[in-house]
């Protein structure tokens, strides 16, 4: 033992000479497996609000991004996202490819090894396609999901985190602040999710036979363990065991915990009864709200931020019922609209204390029309290719499966299994 502490001092100081912070390190090393997990707990949110009949194939269009999109990552997709910019801030380069060049060292001005960065961004980029595919459960072709979603992947994700995130991205370059993903994220899936649901059209029975959840336990469950990962989302976002990754981990539970309580007192005056579901609904409409200000606001902010949120999506998700659309899952109410408002609101309540950016109530209004004009700009990109892919992918392979098939339901039909004997 006596011999093996001094070695294991010179590899700490040898590490701290690469500009390598273990503490930075083993926080983003966890924050990783945090951000991976809610690929799965996202299954679970959306598998128990579907009938049973569809549960496997519901859970597995979450789950199987983590094989198809963990592959396309290291291929390509960071290099897309992260490669050094080759077109004015429009789209990274091919250094990166098959993480060419991403090494254990750090980046300039890292604490973490390049390569721990690039897995963990690669955890954001498996999530955002699954986030999607609540539009579509039930109904859709799992062979076109699966090009889908890698084309999604490679067409509108890998530019578009460029742009927010990637060196020389034009809306980061605009001033935009988004901490942890609330355009890259949360308005990019939640507005494609309203794109695809209308190329797609609405479920056989949908407004005449009820489609209820099957497994409301699987939901909660699966909000419980989203709340959990969303820790590694936005804290890990700080790239760093620091002050500002405490401030995004306080905000993130602050503003969940507020958009719980929100979405239950208003179903509680809406229609008499706080839905369980709606509780746990609300918790996540919380965390995806905070996600652009999580490193920014204050935890004051946090609160008006989640409080807020659970009405917005609560009256947007009634809203779609009335308009007939058959959005299955309420991506498009729940992450594209809490989204957008998280984003908005960072450009009210952004307080420079915390992330060094001031926004509205600080003295800068121009952070919150650089806000409206980032999201603006994601909604119309986002929008337009995912229609148009969906349209050119239902005219190549066919959007969705057969009458038959949807009536005997995808477990059987894709998988040729059931969920329950």
């Amino acid at each position: 033992m006596e011999t093996q502490v001094p070695k294991i001092v010179e590899m700490v100081v040898a590490e701290l000479g690469k500009g390598i912070n273990p503490g930075d390190t083993a926080w983003i090393l966890v924050s990783t497996a945090l951000v991976l997990m809610m690929t799965p707990a996202l299954a679970f949110f959306y598998g128990g609000m579907v009938r049973r009949k569809n549960i496997l194939s519901t859970l597995n269009l979450s789950f199987i991004m983590m094989g198809v999109i963990g592959v396309q990552w290291v291929l390509y997709g960071y290099s897309l996202a992260f490669g050094s910019d080759i077109g004015g801030g429009l789209l990274g380069g091919g250094q990166f490819v098959l993480l060419k060049g991403v090494t254990a060292a750090p980046q300039e001005g890292s604490t973490i090894p390049h390569l721990l960065f690039a897995a963990f961004q690669g955890t954001f980029a498996v999530i955002t396609p699954a986030l999607i595919s609540g539009a579509l459960v039930e109904r859709v072709r799992f062979a076109t999901f699966l090009v889908f979603s890698l084309l999604w992947a490679t067409l509108v994700y890998d530019p578009l985190c460029h742009w927010v995130w990637g060196p020389g991205g034009w809306i980061a370059a605009m001033g935009a602040l988004d901490f942890a993903g609330g355009t890259v994220v949360h308005i990019a899936a939640g507005f494609s999710a309203l794109a695809f649901a209308l190329a797609i059209g609405r479920r056989r029975g949908f407004g005449s036979a009820p489609l209820e959840p099957h497994n409301i336990v699987y939901t909660v469950l699966g909000a419980g363990l989203l709340w959990v990962g969303w820790f590694g989302f936005n804290a890990g976002s700080a790239l760093g065991a620091n002050g500002q990754a405490v401030y995004a981990l306080v905000n993130t539970n602050t503003a969940a915990a507020a958009a719980a309580c929100g979405w239950m007192l208003t179903a509680w005056l809406d229609s008499g009864k706080p839905s369980v579901l709606g509780i746990a609904t609300g918790a996540v409409v919380g965390l995806v709200a905070i996600t652009p200000g999580a490193g920014f606001v204050t935890p004051a902010g946090a609160i008006v931020i989640g409080a807020l949120a659970a009405p917005v999506s609560y009256y947007m998700i009634k809203a779609r019922q009335g308009w007939g659309l058959d959005e299955s899952l309420d991506v498009f109410a729940c992450h594209g609209m809490a989204g957008l408002w998280g984003a908005i609101a960072t450009g009210i309540l952004a307080a420079p204390e915390v992330g060094q950016a001031a926004g509205l109530l600080y003295g800068n209004p121009l952070q919150l029309w650089i806000q409206v004009k980032a999201s603006l700009i994601t909604i119309v990109f986002v929008f337009v290719v995912t229609f148009v892919l969906a349209k050119v992918l239902d005219a190549v392979m066919g959007l969705r499966v057969s009458q038959l098939e949807e009536e005997v339901g995808l477990d059987l039909c894709d998988h040729g299994e059931r969920a329950y004997n």
